[in-house]
């Protein structure tokens, strides 16, 4: 699209400086803005964790200093029955779910989408970090990385179709974040400073265990390490991620001679009495909580996963081949072999192993700066627990 295409845009205004840019620069490659809050969640809205209401004073604030109208748009109802739903569902089966992957499939490229469609816009646009190119030779649309590597957020679009891509505009994906705060604070928006936002879309920053108190029933029960010792007790497997290291309430179990001689042959660093305890494993048919000592424990290290749910951006899946591939938001890309892709799921070969691969996670793949698309991690290689010792 070029800058004298004029087109009317409706633009998602989170109260956050990165959408209240998008909605400035569009404005000043001439097109029709309107800007739209959408208020996902309303479940304790006089908490002091939920910021709706402050946010939709900060999106109206930057509205009027860019000279644009600004509508106030309830999908809570949509959000409780496609997203929040789904995310309980998720952990009550004892995985961790990404609902920032399902809001955007569900909320804001979907009902959001319809929403802007209904008053007329040609394009709706977010200020997440991507971009979106139509391949000349092909026609399609590809979602591509955002120019800015630490900010990239292409992890969190991968379940864009072709009829999403097409409508979809992501201007600050061409600029890095030092670039839209520059903008933002040259153009004098009220929200130059304020930080970015954090945690779960819907939660925000609020201590997480407490909020999952309210909506998953407890069912306590044992955690033990891979001799099957037990340490102490979980308060319920819902409530625990793999790769947590944190609040886990157990004391260390000093590893011993021929024990510890194994770890060290192993690599594992400095394995012993003040190594960190990790959760490596949620044995629901038990309701045991399984941990291990030292971050390079091999019950954290996996070669191959299994994928389920998948979607592919272009519509249909990849070649079996080399990509790469991301198992979680935060780290580089990893190369690997996709062994098999079809319409529901796919199989990938790691080239060097990933730690702490989490059931419910989303496996994204990249060709290049291109995202492929994602699916849901259904399964890893990893080693089964031991039984417990008769002796303990």
């Amino acid at each position: 699209m070029t800058a004298h295409t004029k087109q009317r845009v409706v633009v998602g205004l989170s109260g956050g400086v990165d959408s209240a840019v998008t909605a400035y620069l569009l404005k000043q490659q001439g097109h029709e803005v309107v800007g739209i809050f959408m208020k996902n969640w309303e479940d304790d809205d006089d908490s002091e964790y939920c910021s709706s209401n402050i946010d939709f004073v900060d999106a109206a604030a930057v509205a009027d200093v860019i000279g644009i109208e600004i509508e106030h748009v309830n999908f809570a109802a949509e959000y409780k029955d496609r997203v929040f739903a789904e995310f309980l569902r998720e952990y009550q089966a004892g995985r961790t779910p990404n609902p920032d992957v399902l809001c955007n499939a569900e909320i804001k490229f979907k009902a959001f989408l319809d929403h802007a469609m209904r008053l007329g816009a040609e394009k709706i646009a977010t200020g997440h970090y991507a971009r979106v190119r139509q391949n000349t030779a092909t026609g399609l649309f590809e979602l591509l990385k955002g120019l800015d590597p630490t900010k990239d957020q292409s992890y969190f679009l991968h379940r864009l179709t072709q009829a999403q891509l097409a409508k979809t505009l992501f201007p600050v994906g061409e600029l890095h974040k030092t670039e839209v705060r520059r903008i933002a604070a040259e153009i004098g928006l009220p929200n130059a400073k304020k930080k970015d936002s954090t945690g779960i879309c819907f939660i925000g920053e609020r201590p997480f265990r407490e909020f999952l108190n309210r909506y998953i029933a407890h069912a306590p029960g044992p955690i033990q390490d891979d001799k099957g010792r037990t340490l102490g007790r979980h308060v319920g497997l819902s409530f625990y991620t793999l790769g947590q290291r944190q609040g886990l309430g157990i004391g260390g179990v000093k590893a011993k001679g021929a024990e510890l001689k194994a770890a060290q042959e192993r690599g594992q660093r400095g394995v012993g009495e003040h190594e960190p305890w990790f959760v490596a494993r949620k044995d629901l048919d038990k309701n045991v909580l399984r941990v291990v000592q030292g971050h390079d424990h091999p019950w954290l290290l996996s070669h191959q996963l299994q994928a389920q749910d998948a979607s592919w951006c272009a519509g249909q899946p990849p070649t079996p081949g080399a990509y790469a591939a991301k198992t979680r938001y935060r780290q580089p890309d990893a190369a690997c072999t996709v062994v098999r892709a079809d319409g529901s799921g796919f199989a990938l070969d790691f080239a060097d192993a990933q730690w702490a691969v989490t059931p419910g996670q989303s496996a994204v793949l990249y060709d290049g700066e291109v995202c492929l698309g994602g699916g849901v991690i259904a399964a890893v290689d990893t080693p089964v627990p031991a039984p417990a010792s008769a002796k303990n």
